[in-house]
């Protein structure tokens, strides 16, 4: 079961006001299917991220949610639909509303931008989907190598596999350096020439080197501003 302080977390933060304990009410009590239920909960916890992208209602965005966890069961786009709005399918059914009707509604929520949205974020990327068909392929090309009679084959069966089983490269972190010379450096830069080419001049002429030593880097008439 959710409680309200999980509901507000979970909401990006402009939205977390509108969290309220009739909108919990109504999140566990979502379906009649305990397991289904629950399901839904957690995918209205996983999605909300969608809710920064557009502004949607809390009521449409829970619907969405709703549809789209029934979708993740296998359910048909109808029945995903009417379990979501039972009373709609119920009123429609009244009004005798025809097959290719309803068909068109159910179609065109589906299309919508916030259905759409969730049901990008729950597919699972295919390199995860078919995890199992890969560990397959490296086992038939590890075979091939040892075991097939033509040595191009072995040798293409070694490469593709020194290939896939590669030691990804590593990628140090990307720092922007900035070598461009802001007007603080290029003055501390100025001072300190000037500095040197009179330090230069003063022990030409003979002065000592502890007095030139003691010599600070502030400019005559010039504030020493604490950074």
């Amino acid at each position: 079961m959710l409680d309200l302080v999980t509901v507000k977390r979970a909401l990006p933060g402009n939205l977390a006001s509108l969290a309220s304990q009739s909108l919990v009410d109504t999140l566990n009590a979502i379906a009649d299917d305990p397991d289904e239920a629950q399901a839904i909960r957690e995918n209205f916890i996983t999605y909300t991220g969608v809710l920064k992208d557009g502004k949607y209602k809390t009521l449409d965005y829970m619907n969405a949610v709703k549809f789209v966890s029934y979708k993740l069961m296998d359910m048909s786009d109808q029945d995903a639909y009417f379990k979501t709005f039972p009373d709609k399918h119920a009123r429609w059914l009244a009004e005798g509303k025809d097959k290719r009707w309803i068909s068109g509604h159910i179609s065109m929520f589906k299309k919508g931008k916030l259905v759409q949205a969730i049901m990008e974020q729950s597919l699972v990327p295919t390199w995860v989907l078919n995890a199992h068909l890969h560990q397959k392929a490296l086992n038939v090309q590890a075979d091939l190598m040892q075991n097939a009679t033509s040595e191009l084959v072995r040798t293409q069966a070694a490469n593709s596999l020194l290939t896939h089983l590669a030691k990804p490269k590593e990628v140090g972190p990307l720092i922007n350096l900035d070598m461009r010379d802001s007007s603080g450096v290029k003055e501390l830069k100025d001072t300190l020439a000037a500095l040197a080419q009179g330090q230069l001049a003063a022990i030409q002429s003979g002065v000592p080197t502890r007095d030139i030593a003691a010599q600070n880097l502030v400019r005559a008439g010039e504030d020493i501003t604490d950074v």
